[in-house]
């Protein structure tokens, strides 16, 4: 299997072993967990959007640096309405601003948190371009 260095803070540390007698132990039961729990979330929450209400949200998390603390659904609408009011992002892909906010709004923070991620993934993820923006939004 292959090896994987994460970061984690003490207290996550302390944490896994803890629950798990050791942090490896912890790690090779979460991370894969995380993983397969991330993508059966987003394949759900996707469903909820239209193609062009996630390639608006996408377009809202270019050159965005996610942090852990900014994970929540106040930062996703604060991000996806300061972008719509700036430069009419929205507008680009014909959505509806008041549909749109509609849909986050129904979100709670973890389904926010992984929407967030994946908009944000799709920027430094390989295949990034314009011509592979449909096909990503397909995908999962």
């Amino acid at each position: 299997m292959p090896q994987v260095a994460a970061r984690i803070s003490e207290q996550q540390e302390r944490w896994l072993k803890d629950y798990f007698r050791t942090k490896s132990a912890g790690a090779e039961f979460i991370l894969p967990w995380a993983v397969d729990t991330f993508f059966r979330a987003i394949t759900s929450i996707k469903s909820i959007f239209s193609s062009a209400e996630l390639k608006t949200i996408i377009e809202a998390h270019k050159d965005l640096r996610l942090l852990p603390d900014h994970t929540r659904l106040s930062y996703l609408l604060l991000r996806v309405a300061d972008l719509c009011d700036v430069s009419g992002i929205h507008n680009q892909y014909g959505v509806s601003r008041s549909s749109l906010e509609a849909k986050l709004k129904r979100l709670d923070d973890t389904q926010a948190t992984a929407l967030m991620v994946w908009a944000s993934a799709f920027w430094v993820s390989r295949n990034c371009s314009a011509e592979s923006l449909d096909e990503y939004i397909k995908s999962y």
